[in-house]
């Protein structure tokens, strides 16, 4: 494979890479993952990661994200302290800061470029988990020790890596939460 690789990167052609899960089956298979094996995740599977959260949603065509990967496991091994929780963090392949700059909407366009960081990563084979940010105390704190401006807000950590545990979460069931004209 290593062969195919490279002769295909030599004449700028698409390598093989194992076949991604359709939509519908990692929608419905992706578990938060917070143990992770000890292997890189290429650069260039991490650029196709946040390019799918450049092209969430967003009101208005706004786009008030920023991204900053971090792979350096001293910057890793920086984020729980300040936290104060989420030791996982520190044994990720990398992670990433989903920033806004203030609109309307950032919350919301935000959030739904979070969740496509998860289901790119997802079909990848590559587990993530989303901790919190958005008002959160430690917020301004993990923003400003990136070098983060200080007009941006930090909407989500999201650590990825590849998965090194497979676990069983229970979903309640769609008869629980689906209301069909009125609650």
């Amino acid at each position: 494979m290593a062969a195919v690789e490279s002769a295909c990167r030599a004449h700028g052609l698409p390598y093989p890479r194992e076949p991604m899960k359709s939509a519908i089956e990692v929608l419905q298979t992706r578990r938060s993952i917070r143990t992770y094996a000890d292997k890189p995740v290429e650069r260039e599977i991490i650029e196709e990661i946040v390019d799918c959260a450049r092209l969430a949603p967003t009101a208005m065509n706004n786009q008030p994200w920023d991204f900053v990967v971090l792979t350096a496991r001293e910057d890793l091994q920086r984020i729980p302290p300040i936290l104060g929780h989420a030791e996982f963090i520190a044994n990720a392949a990398f992670a990433v800061l989903v920033l806004a700059r203030p609109t309307d909407c950032a919350l919301e366009d935000c959030a739904a470029a979070t969740e496509n960081l998860l289901i790119a990563a997802a079909a990848h084979g590559i587990g993530s988990c989303w901790v919190a940010g958005a008002g959160q105390p430690y917020a301004p704190v993990v923003a400003g020790a990136f070098g983060a401006p200080q007009d941006r807000q930090l909407i989500a950590i999201v650590s990825f890596g590849y998965p090194a545990e497979e676990p069983v979460i229970e979903k309640r069931p769609l008869a629980d939460v689906l209301h069909w004209g009125r609650f």
